[in-house]
């Protein structure tokens, strides 16, 4: 059995939708974030590598060039030919409305860019964007809406240095319901003072604000953050691969029918992970969870 036959995975979706692949194409726009300028707070969140934004790092390519280089290697990769532009990289709505009409502007001309997908923190999601986002998405575009909240939980979001609590992520999701757009929301497992109970509540809580989408991964330790030096020190245990897929597992079958699985995992580059080693192999990781549910199925059939 294939992941997407146990789960309705994004690619299986957009599939079955469109009758063609679709990959997302991820870009950076060089954001920032509230808790990194100032606004609500400095450092950023404790799991951010913070060399991400040394101001001596070099400056992406523009929109577009990201794109075409993104689409060269999906082609190579899987033979996709359509995509959703994926503003991924830190808080994509975090700036002046018609700025961010023009990147998103930009994305869609892109030819075979069918969507957006924007990555963003439930803090950041005024109407106008919704409004916006709700535009495209009445011309015909897929349109996402991703929001991090990371954990139901408002101790742990302090704990991390988060900068809003769950509040924030009920009033955007539901003010996003009011636009008709589609949520995919973000949870870690894993994260500082949790265990898979909290994951399993804060997975209950969301599925009660009706995203059309999860994305789950776990707390990667790299290099240049706040957790890497807890976890040297010892005050932070890594995760094992057993229990993140334990925990995945269960919270794959608390979902309803027609839950988009946006992600199961996450990888980070080996030049930069620290901890769990786990985390650099993404098809091992989907490969026990595909094992698994399609054990739990032939036990269920039998």
């Amino acid at each position: 059995m294939y992941l997407d036959q146990a789960v309705l995975t994004f690619g299986r979706a957009m599939r079955e939708k469109y009758g063609y692949k679709v990959h997302k194409l991820a870009i950076d726009a060089q954001f920032t974030c509230p808790n990194r300028d100032g606004t609500k707070g400095i450092g950023g969140c404790t799991f951010c590598n913070n060399t991400s934004f040394s101001p001596n790092a070099r400056k992406p390519p523009e929109v577009s060039e990201q794109l075409e280089a993104g689409r060269q290697v999906i082609l190579k990769r899987t033979g996709a030919t359509h995509y959703l532009a994926y503003f991924q990289a830190y808080t994509n709505t975090y700036a002046d409305i018609n700025y961010l009409k023009s990147l998103y502007d930009n994305a869609l001309s892109h030819p075979d860019v069918i969507g957006l997908s924007i990555g963003t923190r439930p803090d950041c999601v005024p109407d106008g964007v919704l409004k916006l986002l709700s535009q495209y998405q009445s011309q015909g575009y897929e349109i996402w809406l991703e929001l991090g909240l990371q954990s139901s939980f408002d101790n742990t979001l302090n704990v991390v240095n988060r900068g809003h609590g769950f509040a924030e992520y009920h009033d955007a999701i539901q003010r996003a319901h009011q636009h008709d757009l589609q949520v995919c929301t973000h949870l870690i497992v894993g994260l500082p003072t949790e265990n898979a109970q909290h994951s399993l509540i804060s997975m209950s809580r969301v599925l009660e604000t009706r995203p059309a989408g999860i994305k789950i991964h776990p707390l990667h330790i790299v290099k240049g953050t706040q957790i890497a030096r807890q976890w040297k020190s010892g005050d932070y245990q890594a995760l094992t691969m057993d229990d993140y897929v334990d925990t995945v597992i269960k919270m794959v079958n608390m979902a309803p029918a027609g839950m988009i699985f946006h992600r199961l995992t996450g990888t980070a580059s080996e030049d930069l992970l620290l901890a769990p080693d786990w985390c650099s192999k993404k098809w091992l990781v989907l490969n026990e969870i595909t094992r698994k549910l399609n054990k739990e199925l032939l036990t269920l059939n039998s």
